[in-house]
């Protein structure tokens, strides 16, 4: 982070900082609160270090860093992470998708993932995950920017995926209509066949017409390897996002060693930074690798409304092998991977 883009944050933040001095002893000043909590999410030290660096006191700390982070999420989540409502900004994604990752009609990937903390009191095996330790979920749409458009964070780490989807706001206005995403149309102007505009997801989602998933097996046709390659390189959009917010704010490569509703605090903090990095600062995407310490999240059993979504993904695979749709290197790279 850039002198410029501190000093342009903690403007929009120091009126929701300050505290009044008092008789007993001066407050501590909004810039070294926002000084603090950067720190913790951007070097993932422990509350005792930030003690000893900044003189403060360990509870004190716990409560700036809690106090903080809802601030961050509050002052720039409107603005930084808000989930598009109109056609125009629907379709802007979309265009970006099919530049950058050759998928027409892709809204968004999305993916879950676990975050790592200690196990909360008294909350028996309901942050338990597969993968034996104690987790909670940050589910999250992305763009072909790597800026995350929706995130759902705090399920118990024993849910899937799908259920998570299926509870959010936004599976809920996407059913309703007031997602108000673009009506369908041809995958490109040589073709009359109108398809849906959809988001991309791996296995564990369930299949529908606006949410396409790879098709499952081993011993696949051409067709099938092509489709599953080609939505791969849309879906790696939410992967390689998970990396880079990890990689920045790396307070996520260990387990967070607050309370759950602190922890859950922290990772809203995160997301809506990595997004207001992304607008306001040039050098926060360069040089960063995009390796995944957070874990996928298991496949989920359930199929319901899979028959006109496998009317949509067909409609893409015979896109994706057509002379129109095809792209040089398909072949190759679909039977290599």
């Amino acid at each position: 982070m850039t002198v410029s883009t501190f000093d342009s944050l903690l403007a929009r933040l120091a009126d929701n900082l300050r505290r009044e001095n008092t008789h007993f002893r001066n407050c501590i000043s909004a810039e070294e609160r926002l000084v603090i909590t950067l720190r913790y999410l951007a070097s993932g030290c422990s509350f005792k270090q930030l003690h000893y660096n900044f003189r403060v006191g360990m509870s004190t700390i716990s409560k700036i860093i809690k106090e903080t982070c809802s601030v961050i999420w509050s002052v720039l989540s409107a603005e930084y992470l808000k989930l598009s409502n109109t056609e125009e900004e629907w379709k802007a994604i979309a265009e970006a998708f099919k530049t950058k990752a050759n998928f027409p009609h892709c809204l968004g990937a999305l993916d879950g993932k676990h975050i790592r903390i200690t196990k909360p009191i008294n909350s028996g095996s309901m942050f338990f995950n597969y993968k034996d330790y104690f987790s909670f979920i940050l589910f999250a749409i992305v763009d072909s920017e790597y800026r995350f458009i929706y995130v759902s964070i705090g399920s118990y780490g024993k849910e899937c995926d799908s259920s998570i989807l299926k509870q959010s706001n936004f599976w809920k206005k996407l059913n309703d209509g007031t997602l108000n995403i673009p009506r369908p149309t041809p995958l490109h102007e040589n073709m009359q066949e109108e398809i849906p505009y959809v988001f991309v997801g791996d296995e564990a989602f369930t299949l529908s017409q606006n949410l396409l998933r790879p098709y499952g097996g081993t011993h696949l046709d051409n067709k099938k390897k092509i489709f599953n390659y080609r939505l791969s390189r849309a879906r790696r959009y939410v992967e390689c996002t998970f990396g880079i917010l990890s990689n920045k704010w790396r307070i996520l490569h260990r387990p967070l060693d607050v309370c759950a509703e602190t922890a859950i605090e922290v990772v809203k903090a995160c997301t809506v930074l990595h997004n207001f990095l992304i607008k306001k600062d040039a050098i926060y995407l360069e040089n960063t690798p995009t390796v995944m310490p957070l874990v996928n999240m298991p496949a989920t059993q359930l199929r319901s409304n899979e028959g006109g979504g496998n009317a949509v993904r067909l409609q893409f695979s015979d896109y994706f092998v057509s002379e129109i749709g095809s792209v040089p290197w398909q072949n190759i790279t679909a039977h290599v991977s």
